[in-house]
């Protein structure tokens, strides 16, 4: 099982989130993808572009956040933060 944790922040709260499973044998980082979209969906947003800084930090955190400089439509809160808190042991594809 693979989940991914979605959060949108704002003046230091969580102003909303949502988890994303996915049960499928893609990679690693087809489900990100995949659940990324489906976060962007159910919030509302546009996706966010994977800066050179926001690969590496999920690289080393499997957790990212993405500011306004991610996002090509403006956004009314501080950053969309998300997270990998649960996956398969046996993955060895990475974003």
């Amino acid at each position: 099982m693979f989940r991914l944790w979605g959060k949108i922040w704002k003046n230091n709260r969580m102003a909303a989130d949502t988890v994303i499973c996915d049960d499928s044998p893609d990679t690693r980082t087809h489900k990100v993808f995949r659940a990324l979209d489906e976060i962007c969906y159910t919030f509302d947003l546009s996706k966010p572009i994977w800066l050179d800084t926001n690969i590496r930090e999920f690289q080393k955190h499997a957790k990212v956040r993405f500011y306004q400089d991610s996002f090509i439509d403006g956004i009314d809160f501080d950053y969309l933060e998300i997270q990998v808190i649960e996956e398969d042991s046996y993955s060895t594809d990475y974003v």
